[in-house]
């Protein structure tokens, strides 16, 4: 049975089914307690689960990611949270140097399965500390898994499969989305498995990869191209690292065509590595160069005209497409 839940009620309901399922999770950050997290992500799990599995920590952010790979050491399933991604560079060391190599480090004997929550992403006025999509960052690490859902049954999904799988995780959740994303999501335990895409939408001229909020505008793209008589395919990579390029080869291989589409900035973006591999393993199935639609490389402006201007959107991504076809 499923029920019409918003994207911050599906990540919700993920922390609260996993925390009932394993004594070991337990959730940690600035204002989780009660207060229920800066979003209201967090709200009503200290009223069950009371305040040694929901702790309120001090404005560290290395000391969240600290503490939770000693607790990861020692058993626990930690599922942190940065209050916006932005802030994770403050952890950077902990991820990047501790987590990520732990497990090869020690040959294989030990594991570090934790959860970092990064509320990212722009298209709401929260300028330069407050809009970043630092997602590339991660990606480029090994030892890391990254994802990034776009739909509330994703958020759900992919949630509990980041915090059973035995590698940290790094899970951006789209600040936008929060609220705005809807769909039905079943009741029981439906795990989205990490590092498969989904196909969000069949077409045979042109295949468009992407992921997070630039979901909606590049199914809104293909839907208005559709029109003029294109067919896009349309990819949600759900993971970003590891990504799955069966998928996208498959597309590809029928398409002869890619765009990607990401809310980052476009100088070493999830983009540049797609395309690179794309042309490396599939140069010869390519019958036009591969295109990028992305946030221009600068940082986020305070006003919400001049966000708008810099986000990837309808009529830009529209426009790439078409210039794509047209080839």
């Amino acid at each position: 049975m499923s029920r019409e839940v918003t994207y911050l009620e599906a990540i919700r309901e993920a922390l609260f089914e996993e925390m009932r399922r394993d004594p070991k999770v337990f959730v940690l950050g600035e204002d989780v307690g009660p207060y229920g997290g800066a979003f209201g992500v967090t709200q009503g799990l200290y009223e069950e689960f009371g305040e040694m599995r929901v702790v309120d920590t001090p404005i560290s952010e290395s000391a969240i990611v600290g503490i939770s790979i000693g607790a990861a050491l020692r058993g626990y399933r930690p599922v942190a949270e940065m209050q916006f991604a932005d802030f994770i560079a403050c952890a950077f060391d902990q991820i990047v140097n501790q987590a990520a190599t732990l497990r090869f480090r020690y040959g294989g004997r030990a594991s570090v399965p934790i959860v970092i929550r990064a509320p990212g992403g722009g298209n709401v006025g929260g300028g330069l500390y407050h809009s970043q999509n630092p997602e590339a960052w991660f990606v480029h690490r090994p030892g890391l898994k990254v994802v990034a859902p776009s739909t509330a049954y994703d958020a759900k999904g992919l949630l509990k499969a980041a915090i059973r799988d035995d590698n940290p995780v790094i899970y951006f959740e789209h600040k936008y989305l929060y609220r705005r994303a809807r769909g039905a999501v079943p009741e029981g335990d439906d795990i989205v498995p990490l590092g498969v895409a989904a196909t969000r939408r069949e077409g045979r001229d042109a295949t468009l990869v992407t992921y997070g909020a630039m979901v909606t505008p590049s199914l809104d793209a293909a839907d208005r191209l559709s029109k003029e008589g294109v067919e896009t395919e349309v990819i949600d990579l759900r993971t970003l690292l590891p990504w799955d390029k069966d998928t996208i080869f498959r597309s590809l291989e029928k398409t002869n065509r890619v765009l990607i589409v990401h809310e980052d900035v476009r100088t070493l973006g999830i983009g540049a590595e797609l395309s690179a591999v794309i042309m490396e393993e599939r140069f010869d199935h390519l019958d036009a160069p591969v295109l990028r639609v992305t946030y221009p490389d600068t940082h986020p402006p305070f006003s919400h005209v001049l966000e708008r201007a810099n986000l990837p959107n309808v009529d830009t991504i529209t426009d790439a497409l078409r210039k794509l076809a047209a080839y």
